[in-house]
C-alpha cells in the first residue's frame, strides 16, 4: 500500500510520486505519474514514469547492447537529453533520490556494467527530457488539487512492464478504497 498525503498544504519531497487528477487534459501529464527528483524554493523537477515512447535504446546510445529497455518521455523540458534512474548504489557520481533509487552517475561505468550483465532493465530506466516547475508553481498545482502526492515502492517506480494508464490507475487504487472512483473515472467526464 502506498501512503497518500491528503493535505494540500503538505510539501512534497524528492522520491515521492505525483499522480495527476483524472481529468487533467495535458499531453505530458494527463493520467501520469511523476517521480519528484528535486523540490526546493527555486524549482522542482522529476520524470514522468508512464509515458513510454517507441524507440530502441541502442538507437539513442551507441555502444549500448541491444536489451529490453522501455524508454519514457520524462517531460517537456530538455527533451533532446537522455536521463536515467537506477537502483545501483555503487555507481560513481550517482545522486540519491530516495532509499533504493539513484539518478545519473558515471555513464561509462553503467555501460560496462550493462554489457557484463551486472545491471538489468529492472534496475535502470531511461527518460527523454524531464518535467520542471518554477518557484512556487508545483505548490500551487498541488494546492489546486491537480496532483495527489504519494509514496511508492522502488519496484513500482522502476517497473516499465505496466500499460501507461494502468500504471496511473494502480497507483491511485493503492491510495485506498476511497479512491477507486477516481481510478475508474473516464478520461472524458462527459462519458460518466
Amino acid at each position: 500500500m502506498i501512503r497518500f498525503t491528503p493535505s494540500s498544504d503538505a510539501e512534497p519531497k524528492p522520491g515521492q510520486v505525483l499522480l495527476s487528477e483524472p481529468f487533467l487534459e495535458d499531453a505530458y501529464f494527463g493520467r501520469k505519474a511523476v517521480l519528484l527528483c528535486e523540490h526546493n524554493a527555486e524549482s522542482s523537477f522529476g520524470f514522468v514514469l508512464n509515458n513510454f515512447i517507441k524507440i530502441d535504446l541502442h538507437d539513442l546510445l551507441k555502444g549500448m547492447p541491444d536489451w529490453n529497455a522501455r524508454i519514457s518521455l520524462g517531460g517537456p523540458v530538455k527533451n533532446s537529453n537522455l536521463y536515467y534512474l537506477h537502483t545501483c548504489s555503487k555507481i560513481p557520481g550517482a545522486i540519491l533520490i530516495k532509499a533504493g533509487i539513484y539518478m545519473g552517475g558515471d555513464f561509462d561505468w553503467i555501460q560496462q556494467a550493462v554489457q557484463r550483465g551486472e545491471i538489468t532493465d529492472l534496475e535502470l530506466r531511461f527518460f527523454v527530457g524531464y518535467a520542471g516547475w518554477t518557484s512556487g508553481q508545483l505548490a500551487a498545482e498541488i494546492k489546486s488539487k491537480s496532483w495527489f502526492v504519494v509514496d511508492a515502492k522502488t519496484e513500482k517506480i522502476m517497473d516499465t512492464t505496466i500499460d501507461e494508464e494502468d500504471y496511473w490507475k494502480q497507483l491511485i487504487l493503492e491510495m485506498g478504497p476511497d479512491f477507486a472512483h477516481i481510478a475508474n473515472a473516464p478520461s472524458d467526464p462527459s462519458l460518466n
